[in-house]
């Protein structure tokens, strides 16, 4: 007689269990850490490494024209944290680089209207650099400057009585010309003056459109942010175009 076969179990299928669904808070708590991450980045990079810039005048034609964007190497000269839209600045970081004549920078603004701007100019004078200017001729040193990059557009000289007495009293304290009493600084006309330290003299390369060191005077090495990297688009507007050419160039 066969003895009888023990019956086997009878495979049953199983449903994974599924994860609890997320409630509508959760849901929102997980979409604001993903956009607090990522807006904290944004923040990391702009203030220590790579910022974006947009040209908004013509102060530094035909450099850099209205319309062009660039991005601006900020670690060379020590970034600093920068809290958006609260004018905190702090946490800054050693610079592994050093200002240099005749280069163009991005810096913030002297002024206390203005204390967020971000503005692009011509390094013309460094720490301890005598500097003059004679019937719009830029003398450092001694030696008069051939600048090629240099434009004058206005058909007439611009009037700048409106500044005369507040450029006088910022630069008089470093003036070294022979009649303090009697000096009388305009925009075309100024020096010599010695650049003070942890100062630097900067001017736009379209001198007749610029607002620059002549009128707000000595620009403090901590508000130097950066050297533009390469312009990534230009754009016209009158008409409307974009300026191939001028793409990846790096403005010098």
């Amino acid at each position: 007689m066969n003895a009888a076969r023990p019956s086997q179990p009878s495979p049953t299928s199983t449903t994974p269990p599924q994860p609890p669904r997320k409630s509508a808070r959760d849901e929102a708590i997980a979409w604001l850490k993903a956009i607090g991450a990522a807006l904290l980045i944004w923040i990391v990079l702009r203030s220590f490494l790579v910022e974006a810039f947009r040209i908004p005048s013509a102060s530094m034609e035909n450099t850099l024209l209205v319309g062009d964007f660039l991005f601006v190497n900020k670690a060379v000269f020590g970034g600093e944290l920068e809290i958006p839209l609260t004018g905190i600045h702090c946490c800054r970081l050693p610079a592994f680089g050093t200002p240099h004549r005749d280069e163009v920078v991005i810096f913030r603004s002297v002024e206390d209207s203005t204390p967020d701007l971000n503005i692009v100019k011509r390094l013309i004078g460094t720490p301890g650099d005598t500097l003059q200017m004679v019937h719009d001729t830029l003398i450092r040193n001694g030696h008069r400057l051939e600048e090629a990059y240099a434009l004058h557009t206005a058909l007439t000289p611009s009037p700048d009585d409106m500044y005369r007495a507040q450029m006088r009293a910022l630069q008089l304290p470093q003036y070294i010309g022979k009649d303090p009493d009697h000096y009388h600084p305009t925009t075309h006309d100024w020096g010599p003056i010695v650049i003070p330290p942890q100062h630097y003299w900067v001017m736009g390369d379209n001198r007749d459109e610029s607002y620059d060191s002549r009128f707000w005077g000595f620009l403090p090495r901590d508000h130097i942010r950066g050297r533009p990297l390469f312009i990534y688009m230009s754009v016209a507007s009158q008409p409307f175009r974009i300026r191939w050419n001028r793409l990846f160039r790096h403005p010098h």
